[in-house]
């Protein structure tokens, strides 16, 4: 029954979203600002409250996604299929809810405590689309996909907005009498936001491809079913070299050349565990024939997910360098 709820609510991945908004806060914001000598404002405890709000709407999505998913994965994903076998489709909404609400009243609470009622919207919004996903966007063509990769792409970014509004509290004045701001930290977060929402994005296509049969026998709108799997693959590419290109344009103008030299350590990062990756991918996806062509690509791409967001480890130890 454990290894059962365990599955339904994808652990791992609550474990990475855990781990992305930690590695954001302590690897990237943190010594960002003691670069001036700056100090976190956002508490660890709230911030704790944060990243667990985070995860219940995740893990809420997941087994809300499982409930209307049933009939789909008996056929893509048999040996995943949990409700109806291990759980009840009663328990499934039931924890669905109770961790939605939860997740969203916590929310609510931190949106108060930073003094940005409005903040808390994002948290009603991320709970709502992803009942809605999993009951009618999934099936339509692409707004499923972007929602999901919105989504994704928003978890870094939660990290900046609630702690921003307080540093400016505390520091708002001596960064005017400068004539600065906090925006180079936001744009550095927004950049591993934009990295997440492209990835994912990308995958999400791989995966409907993967999918195809099942999809296709219960009405399913996705990329590969409504342009076939030749101009989804063709998609898929397209759009890895467009973020290929990106980050190539952001490593030029904002990281390989610093103003103490050639950035050997970022460079050498980003060419094998980013670039190589996806060119496999895109060579992965272009030779695809089966189900298993597209499952290499996707479980591959989600490494490069995972070591996009671990570059923060790079960042902090070349911030760090610089400081000592």
């Amino acid at each position: 029954m454990i290894n059962s709820f365990f599955k339904l609510l994808r652990v791992p991945n609550l474990l990475i979203i855990a781990a992305t908004q930690y590695l954001i806060r302590y690897f990237i914001i943190k010594p960002f600002l003691s670069v001036n000598n700056f100090e976190l404002q956002f508490s660890d405890f709230h911030f704790f409250l944060l990243v667990l709000s985070t995860i219940l709407i995740a893990a809420g999505g997941y087994a809300i996604n499982d409930y209307f998913d049933t009939k789909t994965d008996r056929l893509n994903k048999p040996s995943r299929v949990v409700i109806d076998v291990k759980i009840s489709r009663g328990f499934a909404i039931k924890i669905h809810s109770a961790l939605s609400v939860i997740g969203v009243l916590i929310g609510v609470y931190l949106s108060f405590y930073i003094g940005i009622p409005m903040i808390s919207v994002v948290f009603f919004l991320a709970s709502g689309l992803l009942w809605f996903y999993s009951m009618t966007y999934k099936k339509e063509f692409l707004i499923g996909n972007l929602i999901v990769s919105l989504l994704t792409g928003i978890v870094p970014i939660m990290v900046v907005l609630f702690e921003i509004p307080l540093l400016n509290k505390v520091y708002g004045e001596i960064m005017l009498r400068v004539g600065s701001n906090f925006n180079y930290i936001f744009y550095w977060v927004l950049a591993f936001g934009f990295f997440a929402f492209t990835t994912n994005f990308i995958r999400e296509i791989i995966k409907d491809a993967e999918d195809f049969e099942g999809d296709s026998a219960y009405g399913m709108n996705t990329i590969p079913i409504v342009l076939g799997i030749r101009t989804s693959k063709i998609i898929i590419n397209v759009l890895s070299f467009l973020f290929l290109a990106s980050l190539v344009f952001l490593l030029l103008k904002y990281i390989v050349f610093t103003g103490s030299g050639f950035d050997y350590i970022s460079s050498l990062y980003f060419a094998l565990l980013i670039f190589l990756p996806t060119l496999f991918i895109i060579y992965k996806v272009t030779m695809a024939k089966t189900k298993e062509d597209y499952h290499l690509a996707s479980a591959v791409l989600k490494f490069i997910m995972l070591f996009g967001i671990l570059y923060s480890v790079v960042v902090f130890i070349i911030m760090e360098y610089k400081l000592n």
